[in-house]
């Protein structure tokens, strides 16, 4: 008997997210201190397997390096642990005695949460760390190609949390995921926030199904190389950054801007670091396996090595390349060199002074990766802080590695594989990620000044007799006061006017 696959996906979605509502009401009568030990007992976990799961993602994906991925989730385990073990998510979070406010924390309910194939195992740990901290359920959506290992990374964790006491169906996800099924779990009826994590169709989804959703946008990531930096360093640096898992992660850069006194220095450490340049048909052949459609990335050499692609490419490099790089100087999507790569493909940009280096970074940004990142090389404070001021982005990484740099692997920003992009990209924060962007919080709030709240008089602000006499005296005491001739005037007249005004007065 065959049976309709997408049908059965949508089947075993509905089961999982009807199970995670259940399991995430009695899971949020849980103490602050019973939601810690379950965090814990997962982060352990799925760090001690993080060699395991890599090798996994890498066999499956055939994208990135298994001890990068390795790398990404210990970053994803353990860092994250710890950025969010202290923070209280559970019942009162804050007291301030001051302004007489308490503050109670409460959780969303069922996370739906879509998985990248760039970073599976990795993401969805992470994704499950942030969900059980702030008292969430989850159920995961991996990506058709990278499913095997995405749910493995679950099941580790599901062990973990049950273990230590969570309600069986907390942690749940789609074994055979389909789009239809995906689109449907975003937008059921149970499912109470979105963290997507993937491409723009589907974040674009996310935030047109009427949930609560946190989505990020594309990351065509600018390394500018200012001419105080410490060049060899720098030049280090993003080819660590650029190789690291072979570019698969959404902060890598993509291009380097540089300042034209220092660039033959820095081409020749490009070159150290084994740097391979392209130029003429050599550039025309890898830029036809960049982007076969103009502005369209090739899916099929994402997280492939510089050798792999040069192959595809049907151009000849040496055996201990690690990234091509070709000049470049059009800003433009016909520009195949000059979008989001997400492999080890660079780009060089001249740029006569920091303010040429601006626009450049600018342009690229425009691209694609609006609101998401940018990393500059620089000793001087006040350049980098000109950069930050004026870029169109939410994380600046200076004298680091952008890829993992932005993730909080090398710097002091929350680890997080769901990097916000702002309003410059379209989404709802510019943060990184985390457990308290889970959490709602009601405030209690007491009395702190009184108030007189001044009420509405029921007397009118003026009395008419209906006596002639007494209008009379009015328009007497109107003459008066003008010291006019009474004789002079038509009393009749004003007599009129005077009742025509009050009468209008009190309309």
């Amino acid at each position: 008997m065959s049976f309709d696959q997408d049908l059965l996906s949508i089947q075993e979605m509905r089961d999982a997210v009807t199970k995670a509502h259940e399991a995430q009401k009695v899971y949020e009568t849980f103490s602050q201190q019973q939601v810690d030990q379950i965090v814990k007992k997962v982060a352990d976990a799925a760090f001690r397997d993080s060699e395991r799961l890599a090798v996994m993602a890498v066999e499956e994906t055939r994208m990135g390096v298994a001890i990068h991925k390795k790398m990404k989730n210990q970053v994803s385990s353990r860092d994250v642990y710890e950025s969010i073990k202290d923070e209280k998510t559970i019942g009162i979070i804050h007291r301030d005695h001051v302004s007489k406010v308490t503050e109670i924390a409460y959780p969303f309910g069922v996370v739906a949460a879509i998985i990248p194939t760039t970073n599976p195992t990795s993401t969805a740990i992470y994704k499950t760390l942030i969900a059980l901290k702030s008292g969430n359920a989850i159920v995961a959506s991996p990506h058709p190609r990278a499913a095997n290992c995405t749910i493995e990374a679950l099941k580790v964790c599901n062990s973990a949390a049950i273990e230590a006491g969570a309600p069986e169906g907390l942690i749940g996800w789609i074994s055979k995921p389909s789009l239809e099924a995906t689109e449907q779990l975003i937008k059921h009826r149970l499912t109470n926030v979105i963290l997507a994590t993937g491409g723009v169709g589907l974040v674009r989804a996310a935030y047109s199904s009427g949930k609560p959703a946190y989505g990020v946008g594309p990351g065509n990531v600018p390394a500018y190389i200012e001419k105080t930096a410490n060049i060899a360093k720098a030049v280090k640096n993003i080819i660590d950054s650029k190789t690291f898992d072979n570019g698969t992660i959404c902060a890598t850069e993509q291009a380097i801007v540089v300042d034209q006194n220092v660039k033959e220095v820095m081409i020749r450490e490009l070159k150290k670091n084994h740097a391979y340049f392209v130029e003429g048909e050599e550039k025309r052949k890898v830029e036809k396996i960049i982007s076969p459609m103009i502005g369209q990335l090739n899916p099929h050499i994402v997280g492939k090595s510089a050798l792999e692609i040069a192959d595809m490419a049907g151009i000849k490099i040496p055996e201990d390349t690690r990234v091509i790089i070709a000049e470049e100087d059009r800003l433009e999507k016909s520009a195949p060199f000059s979008i989001e790569k997400l492999s080890p493909i660079l780009a060089l940009y001249t740029a006569a002074n920091h303010e040429k280096a601006k626009e450049i970074c600018i342009g690229l940004l425009n691209l694609g990766g609006r609101g998401h990142s940018l990393s500059i090389h620089t000793n001087d404070f006040q350049v980098a802080e000109e950069f930050a001021s004026a870029m169109p982005v939410s994380r600046i990484m200076v004298n680091t590695l952008a890829s993992i740099g932005a993730v909080g692997a090398t710097t002091g920003l929350k680890p997080s594989f769901t990097l916000g992009c702002g309003s410059y990209g379209g989404n709802i924060t510019s943060d990184n990620i985390s457990a308290r962007h889970l959490i709602n919080i009601k405030r209690l709030a007491f009395v702190t000044k009184e108030a007189t709240i001044p009420q509405e008089s029921t007397r009118p602000i003026f009395s008419v007799n209906s006596e002639v006499e007494k209008v009379q005296e009015i328009v007497g005491n109107v003459l008066a006061n003008l010291k006019m001739d009474k004789k002079s005037m038509d009393k009749n007249d004003l007599t009129r006017l005077v009742q025509k005004v009050v009468s209008q007065i009190q309309k």
